[in-house]
């Protein structure tokens, strides 16, 4: 038997003992490994370190939550690290790559039955491999005006976006953000619900996120503490029509003033969404190459960005938002954001369905990054400030300036929420490169710990960089990651669940620089 990487302080033939009883509980084809069947997909898909680093040594494919427990109780019992992986994984995050070198993979995507769709309680109860299309699909299918509430891209997990979202979001930063009712399989095999979903007799609203005593949800997002396999998400009306706009600024320093008046139309959901303000360079990658406008290295310099800007109609910064509503209510909140954003000199004006553009001009750009060079992949961090002008510019300034000290392009973007600024920073970098790799990293190190020091956590950044973020959460002596390693020795005394995700290693590999 051949596999990729055995995972650390396990030994081969415990491994192979292992790999024989998750065949025992899965079935043969659902225990994935290089040797027997291959083993695409369980990597990272642009590596900055060797290509193999973060990768799995095999995979499991559970179909139901007993395959689930299953697998977490012969984990246990061999000492085997596992990784949960779910449908469309960003690769500017690892994608599907463990933070533990040679973890097993757990791909949860054929759990992906909606369990109920309940249109008078607003929600929905989804298993891990339900995307987004799925659900659109069944609400659809049923006949309702509904939609789930986060949306994400069409091919991720819907219960994925709502316990890694990092973004903020429409209907998140102006209602409670705690999910809804989960089921979380313990690294021992328990199962537990939480909030009403715990009720053991019907009654209304059994997935609502309330209920007796502590709420645990929360601590199961974003975290290594449980494996999630179902999950309440709300839904919330379709409106009466879309239409959707952006705003083009001629200027660096525009994002500024246009953050200032963008948050009080924010704060009083005259903008409903949370609209995205990108760079210039990250739309111009979205589009193409860099070579044909400047084939050498380094930053590109201004002269070259403005008939960059010129050539593709873009500004230096261009905002995307949508209206959502009856007509009239689309009419006057257009006429007050074009009346706020006006503010701002040079602003260039379109939206689908007006006078001044069309839905095709006004539809954002693909978020990859990746045709931006050769061989291209990226690295994303997301720090989080105010949503402030002056905090937009600083956060600006911090990663152009780092980005151009390490000879890269800014390629950026800004999630506008009327409390929080997310600021995506993408650096992008030759993977046959090994030098542009490791400064791409170094870039990226340099920031997180720069941007920290201004007052700006990230919130999310690619297995590599991980440690280096919690890192950075220091107040008395790192007391934060201190009680996480608490809960997580209390929750998962093996440390098979995800170790190192977020920071938080279990005592078995605590210490040791994986």
């Amino acid at each position: 038997m051949k596999v990729r990487r055995l995972p650390p302080g396990v030994d081969g033939r415990e491994f192979t003992r292992a790999l024989a009883a998750f065949r025992v509980a899965l079935g043969p084809r659902w225990v994935l490994t290089e040797g027997a069947v291959g083993l695409p997909g369980y990597a990272d898909p642009q590596p900055v370190l060797d290509a193999q680093y973060f990768s799995a040594s095999a995979a499991l494919m559970p179909g139901s939550v007993e395959d689930v427990r299953a697998v977490v109780r012969i984990a246990g019992a061999f000492g085997v690290p596992l990784s949960p992986v779910l449908p469309g994984r960003d690769p500017g995050f690892g994608g599907p790559a463990p933070r533990l070198p040679g973890a097993v993979a757990v791909d949860l995507a054929r759990m992906n039955r909606i369990v109920e769709v309940d249109p008078a309680g607003g929600y929905a109860v989804v298993e891990p491999g339900v995307t987004f299309h799925d659900l659109a699909a069944r609400v659809a299918g049923l006949g309702l005006a509904q939609r789930p509430d986060p949306e994400g891209p069409r091919w991720g997990s819907v219960l994925g976006e709502v316990l890694e979202r990092s973004t903020g979001g429409a209907g998140y930063e102006g209602a409670a953000s705690a999910p809804y009712g989960m089921e979380i399989v313990l690294a021992d095999g328990d199962v537990v619900r939480t909030g009403m979903a715990a009720l053991t007799g019907a009654g209304p609203g059994p997935w609502a996120p309330y209920g007796c005593g502590p709420a645990l949800g929360p601590m199961f997002a974003r975290s290594a503490l449980g494996i999630v396999t179902k999950l309440g998400v709300r839904l919330r009306p379709e409106p009466a029509a879309r239409r959707a706009y952006a705003v083009a600024l001629p200027r660096e320093d525009d994002i500024g003033p246009l953050v200032d008046a963008l948050r009080p139309l924010l704060m009083d959901r005259t903008v409903a969404d949370t609209p995205t303000v990108r760079s210039v360079l990250l739309d111009a990658a979205a589009a193409g190459r860099r070579a044909p406008y400047d084939a050498g290295t380094g930053p590109l310099p201004d002269s070259v960005v403005r008939t960059l800007m010129a050539d593709l109609g873009l500004g230096r910064w261009n905002l995307y938002g949508a209206l959502a509503g009856a007509p009239a209510v689309m009419d006057a909140q257009w006429s007050v954001i074009r009346d706020a954003l006006a503010a701002v000199p040079g602003a260039r004006f379109r939206c689908a369905g007006a006078s001044d553009g069309d839905a095709d001009s006004v539809r954002p750009r693909a978020d990859e990054a990746d045709g931006w060079l050769p061989h291209g992949g990226r690295l994303d961090l997301t720090p989080v400030s105010p949503t402030t002008g002056a905090d937009a510019l600083a956060q600006y300034a911090l990663a152009r300036d780092h980005a151009h000290a390490y000879g890269k392009d800014y390629l950026g973007a800004f999630a506008v929420g009327a409390r929080g600024l997310h600021h995506r920073f993408t650096a992008v970098f030759d993977t046959l490169d090994p030098d542009d790799r490791a400064r791409a990293l170094e870039l990226c190190e340099a920031l997180i710990r720069a941007a920290a020091a201004a007052g700006y956590g990230v919130q999310r950044a690619h297995p590599a960089l991980m440690d280096q973020v919690a890192a950075t959460y220091g107040f008395n002596d790192h007391a934060v990651r201190r009680l996480g390693e608490r809960i997580k020795d209390a929750l998962d005394a093996e440390g098979i669940l995800a170790p190192g995700k977020h920071g938080i290693w279990p005592r078995r590999y605590r210490g040791l620089g994986l």
